[in-house]
């Protein structure tokens, strides 16, 4: 299947196709193996060509933003890593509409929308993804999130030729950290609904988001950001610290000193590190408070999938 996959690619996509890319390089933990093929998608055709290989092939496939959430198995992954460039980016300033492509940054988004005297995505400062892997999990940061202000968004079904489909925010399902977009559905563009703001004070309060995240999370250290979803009405972080497992090592891995819902990396870890500390902590704070942690972080390429929060033959979108 293999190679019959990066031919049939190679014959749709051309030179955007690659085989046995290292992963590593495309997520922020910076440790895991290679993906059997990498597409850099320009166009909804090359995700049409996409979307007929798989259905011809079967084969597993997911799409990278920044890979900020993100966590590749050694071994890496067997499939198709999709990642969506230039061609998906863009922001379009319409009064107080804005539409802007799948790829891009969320804190670029938040910077741009803000020049223009618009608030209420200035916690996209604090999210390290795109705007695509914002609306896949209904990302948020400082009392803000995506569905706050998301009107729809468009997105590309791979298991239906990759027909383009707009869904309005009710329709999305939004919850905690979820969204209940289908599994084929790769988000291509939105559009938000801001209001408007002082565009001094707005950029004042991005700063001071910043600044909150320098001195109370390890930014200067690869990880993957939040690993655990809060459990309802208490902190992972606050968990995991009275489990003892503040500081925990593994490897090259270890919960980070700085904030405990974060697992940092040195240079010689493994993902296998990072994914034994996954399996401690859950089973410390397990027995410690009752509490089965869900991961936020995406698993890639893993026998076990912890709670299901993982990529696979029809995989969630890896949009971060």
């Amino acid at each position: 299947m293999g190679n019959d996959m990066v031919a049939a690619l190679r014959a749709a996509v051309g030179a955007r196709v690659a085989v046995d890319v290292d992963l590593s390089g495309y997520t922020t933990m910076r440790v895991g193996g290679p993906a059997a093929a990498l597409v850099q998608a320009e166009s909804l055709a090359d995700l049409r060509a996409v979307a007929a290989v798989v259905r011809e092939t079967g084969c597993a496939w997911m799409v990278i933003g920044r890979g900020s959430n993100l966590l590749v198995a050694d071994e890496g992954w067997p499939g198709i890593a999709v990642v969506l460039g230039r061609g998906f980016r863009g922001v379009e300033v319409d009064g107080d509409l804005v539409r802007a492509g799948a790829a891009e940054p969320m804190p670029a988004l938040s910077r741009e929308v803000a020049r223009h005297g618009l608030a209420g995505l200035a916690f996209g400062v604090a999210i390290p993804g795109t705007v695509g892997g914002a609306v896949r999990m209904n990302a948020g940061a400082h009392g803000g999130e995506i569905r706050d202000v998301l009107v729809w968004a468009e997105v590309a079904r791979i298991r239906a030729d990759s027909a383009l489909e707009r869904w309005e925010a009710d329709r999305l399902g939004f919850s905690y950290r979820h969204s209940e977009l289908p599994a084929d559905a790769i988000v291509t563009g939105v559009e938000v609904q801001l209001r408007p703001a002082d565009a001094d004070q707005l950029a004042e309060d991005m700063a001071e988001m910043r600044r909150w995240r320098r001195e109370n999370q390890p930014i200067n250290q690869p990880s993957c950001g939040s690993v655990f979803r809060n459990p309802e009405g208490d902190s992972a972080g606050r968990l995991i610290e009275a489990a003892g497992c503040k500081g925990l090592r593994v490897g090259g891995a270890q919960v980070s000193q700085r904030h405990a819902n974060f697992i940092t990396v040195g240079s010689r870890a493994r993902a296998a590190d990072v994914h034994a500390i996954i399996r401690q902590v859950r089973q410390r704070v397990y027995d410690t408070a009752g509490v089965s942690l869900r991961t936020e972080v995406v698993l890639a390429g893993f026998d076990d999938h912890a709670d299901g929060g993982a990529a696979g033959e029809e995989s969630a979108e890896v949009r971060t």
